[in-house]
Formats: structure tokens, sequence, C-alpha cells
């Protein structure tokens, strides 16, 4: 069979929320361009586009910390009612052939947010919250039957998330499959970058000299904002003052900005707010700094080393397995590794280096590229139906 019908399951699809959804988003279309009939079922109110079939279900009704259970109940409903050669799904449904969890697994993301805390009393204190929290329980519950014997098939976007299936649930090769994450790899001319390049270091009056570090997230305080503050702090005190950070996206930065000020920092440190033309930023840095204390394969740093930029992220993103340390960019250890994040911020003031970490990230370009993730995904459902085809045909 060429051609398969495949549902992919995610409760919302605009794509302004977050990375899973964009990158939802672009393999069914993606699917879709290699001939395959794309159905998306959803919660999200969208007419369907000439590519993609939307199955819109609507939970508005229901109370908001249950409505992903509700969800996944009414998708498996559509289920029971529509065949599908596969059901892949970006949320904890039972009923998939594959589930993908894209954000990682729930009880990674709370070992990590308690990471973040100073003190082991609010570690206590986090932990205690999230067992009383009625939205993370009923997620908690889903991520754990999608994990029973029964279930479905695992694709990991990283090794970090295949380690954290054995890790948390003890579930292994070759239940689990990783099918490494990917970005749709821009196709912007020269003059493009060079225009975007002039027109936002214009707009923060930053000169063509000055380094420009790139930190992108709508979760600060997650993604490591504490840390590059004390490593700015760290670096200006000692000297080095010849850079500029911008911080980009839609979180609120009150408080950092505080600090910023506190410190007297407002000359390095930037906060644009949110925006739509990322990619512009992207081509006006010199390199990009993601500090995270969790990401399971983040899409903020493939863009970056997709456009040549080096990067510094810690080893506590999934993407962080295509880089080697000193190649690419820089692996920390941890996210609050402050003098390390300081003394490699420095060694990227030197432009020699910089232009060498940016030709090896350039050369990722195909390993961690959408088209390919969408290839090898449909290797995999293709071996499925092959299987249950073979299976049908003995009985």
């Amino acid at each position: 069979m060429s051609q398969l019908k495949i549902a992919i399951v995610i409760e919302r699809i605009e794509t302004w929320r977050g990375g899973a959804e964009t990158s939802t988003m672009e393999l069914a279309r993606l699917l879709a361009d290699r001939g395959h009939e794309v159905h998306v079922v959803t919660s999200s109110r969208s007419p369907s586009p000439p590519d993609l079939v939307i199955h819109s279900i609507p939970t508005s009704t229901v109370l908001r910390p249950m409505r992903t259970a509700a969800f996944t109940r009414k998708a498996s409903a559509l289920f029971e009612r529509e065949s599908f050669d596969i059901i892949h799904s970006v949320v904890p449904l039972p009923r998939a052939d594959f589930y993908q969890p894209r954000g990682g697994l729930l009880r990674e993301t709370l070992e990590r947010n308690v990471a973040m805390r100073t003190t082991k009393s609010r570690r206590l204190f986090k932990r205690a919250l999230a067992r009383l929290n009625v939205k993370q329980q009923s997620l908690s519950d889903l991520e754990r039957t999608v994990f029973e014997p029964d279930g479905p098939g695992i694709l990991a976007v990283s090794q970090y998330v295949a380690r954290q299936c054995e890790k948390h649930y003890g579930v292994t090769p070759p239940r689990v499959r990783v099918v490494f994450n990917g970005v749709v790899i821009p196709g912007e001319s020269a003059d493009r970058r060079t225009e975007d390049r002039r027109a936002i270091r214009s707009q923060y009056r930053v000169s063509d000299e000055t380094l420009v570090l790139l930190f992108v997230a709508h979760n600060l305080r997650l993604k490591g904002m504490d840390s590059l503050i004390a490593a700015t702090d760290k670096l200006v005190k000692s000297g080095v003052d010849d850079f500029v950070l911008l911080v980009v996206g839609r979180d609120n930065p009150v408080r950092y900005n505080k600090r910023v000020e506190d410190l007297r920092l407002t000359r390095h440190v930037i906060f644009t707010g949110p925006t739509q033309r990322v990619g512009a930023f992207f081509h006006a840095a010199d390199a990009c700094v993601h500090p995270t204390y969790y990401d399971p394969c983040s899409r903020v740093v493939l863009e970056a080393l997709a456009r040549g930029l080096p990067c510094i992220t810690t080893r506590f993103n999934g993407a962080a397995e295509v880089m080697t340390d000193g190649g690419e960019g820089f692996i920390l250890e941890a996210p609050d590794s402050v003098a390390e994040l300081a003394e490699r911020i420095a060694a990227l003031r030197s432009s020699d280096l910089r232009r060498r970490m940016s030709e090896r990230a350039f050369g990722l370009r195909d390993q961690i590229s959408m088209e390919r993730h969408v290839v090898e995904l449909e290797a995999v459902f293709k071996d499925v139906v092959a299987r249950r085809g073979r299976a049908k045909s003995a009985c």
C-alpha cells in the first residue's frame, strides 16, 4: 500500500502555542505532500485546508483540568466509527498505534521543574503542589495508561525521551523507537539574512561588531533565564562587556527585568517580547543560548543549528544529541553552572571559533530536517501496516 490513511491526534493545533503544535502540523503537511490521506483530530475549531482533513472535537464545556481526558475519550469514540491505517497521537491515547510524546513524559517534566527550586523545602513544596493539582493527576493517569503492556508503540523524539520511558515506566526497545526530531530547513536568501541582521540590530541599537546572543523561550524560568542573567553579571563584572543578549518570547519578563535593572545590565539584556519574526532574530544573532532545565528536543536549538548558529545548551536537552561539545557549540553539564556558562559565552567572542562552529552546524542540516523525520515516520507506519497485512493473510 503506497498511500496510507493516517490520523494525527493533537489536542490543539494553533502553532503559536509552542513547538509540539508547530512540529505536528509540519509533519502532517509533509505526510500529505508524500501522497497520504492525513486527518488531524483536534479540539481546535478549524476548517480543513486543501491538504488535510480536520476533525474538530470540542471540549469547551468540560472542566479545564479534565479537558485532555475528555478529548481522548471523544477521539477514541471517533476511531470506533471511522477506520484508519495508522493512528499517530501526540496526546496519551491508549487507542493509538503510536504515541509520540513531543513534550517528553509528564513524570520527567515534574522532576525537572522540581530541580529548578533552589532549596530542599521549595522542592518538597513543588512536589506537594503537583500531587494536589487535579490537571496534573488527570494527565498522569492518562500517561500511565498509555504505557501499560497492551498500549501503543512509543516514538521518542530523542534518546533522552527514550531513556525517560525506561526510567519511569520500564518500557524499552523495540516498543520504544527513536525518530529524532526535525525542523523545516529554512531557505532564505543571503540578501534576506543580511537585511534581517541589519534591521534587527538597528532596531535595538546594536552595532554589527557586537556579539549578539539570542535566547528564545516562552517559559523563561524553565529554559534558564536566571542562569543567563547571573552569567551576564559575572562577565560584565570581569570586564567582558562587548555583547548583548536578546530575549524573545511571550512569557512575562517583569521579575527578570527588575533583576536586570538592579544589576545595571540593561545595556546587555534586552527583552523584546513575542514576535512573529523569529527567523529575523536568528539572522541578527551570532549564537543561540539555551541553558535549559528541560527540553525533550528543543526546536529552538535545531532551528538555530539549521541557520548555522553556534549553540550553548545543556545535557537536559535532547537536541544536544546531534552536537559535540566544542563542535557546533557547547553542552553544559547543568543549567545552573553559571561559571561554565559565562566561560562559554566569553569563548564565543572569537569570530574564528564562531565561524568554525557555524560550518559544523550547517553540516547537520540533513540530520535535523523535518523531511528526514517524516521519511523515518513513514517507514515505521508502512512497516506496521505491512506486518498487519501478512498476519491477516496467514489467518
